[in-house]
């Protein structure tokens, strides 16, 4: 796993030089209407480089969840743009959308959201069976290898822990080959131990199989995984950090919480 060596400079410097995954430009996202209208994003303009790891962090309220809906197309913008890859996805209609999501988005959340009458495989290969496709067998192998579950895949959630269950809505995520993957406080219901262990894999799954993970995050050792954390106060970008460790993190959120 790279990590904060002298090869990881390297490898991140190429990857914020490479092709853009997830693009928003100038998005503002307002709910309501007059007096009642609540700005939850205010302007907010950032690009996630493919193949790389990056952390929203922010207070109560600051936006995180807002920001995330709108990057994964799950939430329209008020104003503004947002592009994945060359797609922009206010150009596209609800049925395209809801297409785009299920094959070129990963979503992971803290509630892991698994079907509890299906086994481990099936809920793996759900997003291919709702598009229609079969399962590749040599992507479905190396998938649930490299999360763990080789042993499982007849199991049933309920007979999984919380960490099992997480790793199938991982390789879940991952079986589309997606764009992006958006995971929304993907330990907020685990242990420590077993919360590092599903850090540890989405690293892996940067690192070894180039995707690009966006996780909203309030843990500090959670954001210190990722190669690059952005600070999100009242609706704006107001702050961000470079090879990340739990200290600074934790540093920055202080002085956020007086922005």
């Amino acid at each position: 796993m790279c990590r904060r060596g002298h090869s990881f400079d390297q490898v991140l410097e190429t990857r914020i030089q490479g092709a853009t995954a997830v693009e928003l430009t100038g998005v503002s996202k307002v709910y309501g209407t007059g007096g009642a209208a609540v700005t939850a994003l205010d302007d907010v303009s950032i690009a996630l480089a493919r193949g790389s790891f990056t952390a929203v962090m922010g207070p109560s309220g600051s936006g995180k969840s807002t920001f995330l809906h709108c990057a994964a197309g799950l939430d329209r913008p008020t104003r503004g743009t947002v592009r994945l890859g060359d797609t922009d996805l206010s150009a596209l209609k609800e049925v395209a959308l809801t297409a785009l999501r299920r094959e070129r988005i990963g979503f992971v959340f803290q509630a892991y959201n698994l079907l509890p009458a299906l086994t481990v495989e099936q809920n793996i290969t759900l997003p291919l069976r709702l598009s229609g496709r079969a399962a590749d067998p040599a992507w479905l192998h190396k998938v649930v290898g490299d999360v763990g579950l080789t042993d499982r895949l007849t199991h049933l959630p309920a007979e999984l822990s919380g960490g099992q269950q997480q790793r199938v809505a991982i390789a879940r995520a991952l079986i589309t080959r997606p764009d992006v993957m958006f995971a929304d406080e993907p330990t907020g219901a685990l242990d420590t131990r077993t919360g590092r262990q599903v850090l540890t894999l989405l690293r892996t799954v940067v690192d070894a199989f180039g995707q690009t993970v966006l996780m909203v995050t309030h843990d500090p050792i959670a954001a210190s995984f990722a190669d690059r954390v952005v600070f999100l106060a009242d609706g704006r970008l107001a702050d961000s950090l470079v090879r990340p460790t739990a200290d600074a993190v934790a540093e920055r959120m202080t002085r956020l919480g007086e922005w």
